[in-house]
């Protein structure tokens, strides 16, 4: 059976691209593949991101989003889930690839150039990242990987890693591939400035546990299509983010009425705003009240972390030992 891996980022509030781009991704893999399926809040990967980072959060984001994903419907007792820095096998294995990783080939990376060139001083985390993100993959052996397209470059780095490993020191890890949510590649920023990103603040982002009112207020003044400059103006769909929305919060019925409304100036955009409002609390209200238990709850969510790193660590150990052994490392 394949084994699945995949982690997320505390260095926010858990959002709706997240949500239907990974993390019910997460849950349907997980009830297929059930302790095949490998998942983790990747905390050590946090202060690779300057902007983002801050000591005082780490730790409260890294419970939140483990609740978030609890609540979103992934179950502890079915997959392994934990936090990443509870496992130091990771951070093991990344200096091993790190020795044998050229920087050219960091460099190269979209995401390092893109958020190197807007600081004065890049820290070596950031040109690390990919490298911490393979040691995460390969140290399960994992050859299935859920992730945004935009993580694709760190896949394909990922599987030269594992092919580099097993040509130096002899078969070792398999070459992951890529698993991509369906529908949800790139969900547009609420505020129009392309993908909806955590580091792009607040203001990009519709969070899956953001009060309704907040969202609502979000919603209420996103750009539409800029060729409904009037009521009486028609517009197309396909060119507003709202029209994006709405394939993913609502049902079959509503989508149509919208579209056809939008093409034909027989609603307006508060109006098509108000019945995806409807679809955003149908769709998150669950969500939410299970996300209120758990936080009531905090010792359920911090016993199953610790479950997950105990689990987690009866593959990662053993994997490591033949990693050090291959690599020449004396076995006592």
């Amino acid at each position: 059976m394949p084994r699945v891996f995949s982690g997320i980022q505390p260095t926010g509030d858990p959002h709706i691209g997240n949500y239907f781009g990974a993390m019910k991704n997460y849950v349907r893999l997980g009830e297929e593949y059930g302790k095949n399926s490998i998942y983790c809040v990747v905390d050590l990967h946090a202060p690779t991101n300057p902007g983002a980072y801050d000591p005082n959060l780490l730790a409260g984001r890294t419970f939140e989003m483990a609740v978030a994903n609890m609540a979103v419907g992934l179950d502890p007792a079915k997959v392994i889930f934990f936090a990443q820095s509870h496992v130091p096998e990771h951070t093991e294995l990344a200096w091993l690839f790190t020795v044998m990783t050229p920087v050219g080939e960091l460099e190269r990376m979209t995401q390092y150039k893109d958020k190197a060139q807007k600081l004065e001083s890049v820290p070596a985390g950031l040109l690390m990242y990919p490298v911490l993100m393979a040691a995460d993959i390969l140290l399960y052996k994992a050859d299935t990987v859920p992730v945004g397209e935009d993580q694709t470059q760190h896949i394909e780095l990922t599987r030269e890693i594992a092919r580099r490993f097993n040509h130096t020191f002899g078969e070792t890890f398999p070459e992951p591939r890529a698993v991509y949510a369906r529908d949800a590649l790139r969900i547009p920023g609420v505020d129009g400035q392309g993908k909806m990103s955590k580091s792009k603040g607040e203001t990009s982002t519709l969070g899956i546990l953001e009060p309704f009112d907040s969202i609502w207020q979000k919603l209420r003044v996103a750009p539409t299509d800029p060729a409904r400059v009037r009521r009486s103006d028609p517009g197309d769909p396909d060119k507003c983010l709202i029209g994006d929305y709405h394939k993913l919060f609502s049902d079959l019925p509503t989508i149509e009425t919208v579209y056809v409304g939008c093409r034909t100036a027989g609603i307006g955009c508060v109006d098509c705003k108000k019945m995806l409002m409807e679809g955003v609390r149908r769709e998150l209200t669950p969500v939410q009240e299970r996300a209120a238990e758990l936080k009531a709850d905090p010792d359920r969510v911090r016993d199953a972390l610790a479950t997950g790193a105990r689990e987690a660590r009866e593959i990662a150990v053993p994997v490591m030992e033949e990693a050090r052994e291959k690599a020449g490392f004396l076995k006592l």
